[in-house]
């Protein structure tokens, strides 16, 4: 067991209601990081967020998803199956699985998102940082393009449009 004194005190931290970590680049309303990847050296991300978008068919190659409904409902498609989550229900997607998600209450859903590793939150920063460089003309994110920003991280929609506000 590792001398306790040795341990690195300055990972430790206490968010209040509502507070998140700080991020590279501004996230919108209903994103909030609540552990960065380099918080948790890598190890996981958490992310409270909330669904105003369904999202597309999708794969993390690298990581586990673990979703838990803190407010509203939300539908996830796994396998051919869609499953409806209510507040404090939650679904653990394994890495190398399609599955897709959308809201299914208003207002919508409230969600905690723990991925591991970590890196989500990465993407997710990516995604807002490149901005209209990602969209079609129509407004809807380029899946081709989101997937070359998502290979870094093992992230791969596989069909489907996305709008991102």
């Amino acid at each position: 067991m590792p001398d306790a004194s040795a341990l690195p005190e300055d990972r430790f931290f206490v968010l209040e209601p509502g507070e998140t970590r700080p991020t590279r680049v501004p996230l919108p309303p209903g994103f909030g990081v609540k552990v960065t990847t380099t918080d948790s050296e890598g190890r996981l991300a958490v992310l409270e967020n909330r669904l105003d978008v369904d999202i597309p068919p999708h794969v993390h190659e690298l990581m586990d998803e673990f979703v838990y409904v803190l407010e509203g409902e939300m539908e996830i498609d796994y396998r051919g199956t869609t499953h409806r989550l209510t507040a404090g229900m939650s679904a653990l997607l394994p890495h190398g699985v399609p599955h897709a998600m959308r809201n299914a209450s208003q207002p919508p859903v409230r969600a905690l998102q723990i991925s591991t590793p970590g890196g989500w939150d990465r993407f997710v920063e990516d995604m807002f940082e490149a901005g209209p460089t990602i969209r079609t003309p129509e407004g809807t994110l380029d899946l081709e393009k989101v997937n070359a920003l998502g290979e870094r991280y093992g992230m791969r929609y596989t069909r489907g449009t996305m709008a991102l506000d």
